[in-house]
């Protein structure tokens, strides 16, 4: 939650709260992978430098979250955490893996970068603080 709390700006409404999460990875199909600063797996007692929040279902997986302490950005902790989702959906026989982002997310650049490519869009989707309405664009990558 922590990682949650510094890595979502407030503005666009896009953090979890502890219950979400806590409900989430509740049920038997969505789980987490966290990381050090280090791009390791986190150990007890070291802080979280990122993580991704994911479900599984036959066939796929959907990458539900995904964040990094703002501090330690650029550094590659990104493309680790979907690395590691990605060999995990291939893994447990996902053939296609999905996310779905805010039109103006910065992230775009990365999820393209590992292979994600738009399909399909939902107009107004999202609401910011303000108001504000946001298209909800689909990405999906094939393993």
């Amino acid at each position: 939650m922590a990682v949650m709390e510094a890595a979502f700006d407030p503005h666009w409404r896009e953090a979890w709260t502890r219950r979400q999460v806590e409900n989430s990875l509740a049920t038997p199909h969505t789980y987490a992978i966290l990381i050090d600063e280090h791009g390791r797996a986190l150990d007890d007692g070291a802080a979280a430098g990122g993580f991704v929040l994911a479900r599984r279902a036959p066939g796929e997986e959907e990458l539900l979250l995904i964040a990094v302490r703002p501090e330690m950005r650029h550094r590659g902790l990104g493309r680790i955490l979907i690395d590691r989702f990605s060999a995990m959906a291939r893994d447990a026989g996902a053939e296609r893996i999905f996310l779905e982002m805010r039109a103006n997310n910065p992230a775009e650049r990365l999820y393209r970068g590992c292979g994600f490519e738009p399909i399909g869009r939902r107009a107004n989707y999202y609401r910011t603080l303000d108001g504000t309405a946001i298209d909800a664009i689909t990405f999906a990558r094939k393993l």
